[in-house]
């Protein structure tokens, strides 16, 4: 490019920068390719991402998903803490694939600001990158935007898609619930990706000290927990019926979605400890403990549904691979109006 093109940029003086997209680009090169695997095809910098299936599966279903990490990426640029919100973009897609059963195979990130800050976008893409090593898929590609007046200030948004794929026959299913059967609850490692326009309103209406909200800010912008590797082991060695994946709406919302409405859940809150920092914030924001199971998800982040007998070794096997789990409840025949009954 001749130094009179670069020195008479049009595109630029409007507020998009070229040079920076490729400067972004050189910088995540490596990171983006030390996901990919010998199912990928072609290299980075293709109008398409391709992916082959091969002859892994019999029957095959593909399993897709979208989503976002909400305004929890406002809280984690007020206050510097970028390294773990590539993981929660990741986790928030991978792990509603696997409550179908679902291998993850591959992820696409879309990365939109008004002004590209390089370091800042790596930063988060290095991130996305490190949680798909995690969760055994490539990044297949990606967006990087810049939208100068559709964005304030230096704000990003963060989105993303992934595609897993699953044997037919061993679709998990809310079908296959039937009474009597019981929930484990797996812990999560905070509020995950939900309910932060909640949470960035109560600290920043505390009366606590800058360095108190801080910690308190840096404890619930904790990277959401990778679910599919544990997942995966406990679907191949033990037959689990149903799965729900505890985001948006918490345990009231999500957990009817995993059964027959001609059942219902009941679930036992004493029969795990609710973590401290959502004591806070209930004790802060003064919300009702009703209102804390709709909007977050209290110290579970995944639920599997199971036969009462299978129970004891599927606890055992998630122990084993380092993650706490409870027994938090049991499904019941469904009586009244009520999905989920909190006792």
């Amino acid at each position: 490019m001749t130094k009179e093109i670069i020195e008479n940029d049009p595109y630029k003086s409007a507020g998009v920068d070229i040079d920076a997209g490729n400067e972004l680009v050189d910088l995540i090169k490596a990171d983006v390719s030390s996901t990919l695997n010998d199912k990928v095809l072609g290299n980075i910098g293709g109008f398409a991402g391709m992916f082959e299936l091969g002859s892994e599966f019999n029957d095959p279903v593909l399993v897709a998903c979208t989503d976002g990490v909400g305004t929890k990426v406002s809280l984690a640029q007020e206050y510097g803490e970028l390294d773990g919100i590539g993981q929660d973009l990741v986790a928030m897609c991978v792990n509603d694939l696997v409550v179908c059963g679902a291998k993850p195979l591959f992820f696409l990130d879309y990365y939109a600001a008004s002004k590209l800050n390089v370091s800042e976008a790596a930063k988060v893409i290095k991130s996305i990158a490190g949680a798909c090593l995690d969760s055994g898929c490539a990044l297949l590609g990606g967006e990087t935007a810049e939208m100068p007046g559709h964005y304030v200030g230096d704000n990003f948004d963060l989105a993303g898609f992934s595609v897993g794929c699953v044997e037919k026959k061993r679709i998990l299913s809310k079908e296959n619930v039937s009474s009597g059967n019981v929930l484990i609850g797996i812990e999560s490692s905070g509020p995950h990706s939900n309910g932060f326009s909640l949470i960035r309103k109560i600290i920043s209406e505390s009366k606590k000290s800058i360095e108190e909200r801080k910690l308190i800010a840096l404890e619930a912008l904790k990277p959401t927990i990778l679910y599919p590797k544990l997942i995966a082991s406990i679907t191949q060695n033990y037959k689990v019926n149903s799965i729900s994946h505890i985001t948006g709406g918490g345990l009231t919302e999500n957990l009817p979605r995993s059964i027959p409405d001609s059942l219902s859940i009941e679930i036992d809150k004493t029969s795990w400890e609710m973590p401290s920092l959502f004591n806070w914030l209930q004790s802060e924001g003064d919300i009702s403990t009703d209102n804390m199971y709709r909007i977050f998800n209290c110290g579970i982040g995944m639920v599997l549904i199971v036969d009462v007998e299978d129970e004891e070794v599927i606890r055992n096997e998630i122990s084993e691979m380092d993650f706490k789990c409870y027994k938090i409840g049991k499904v019941k025949e469904r009586s009244n109006d009520k999905e989920i009954i909190f006792s």
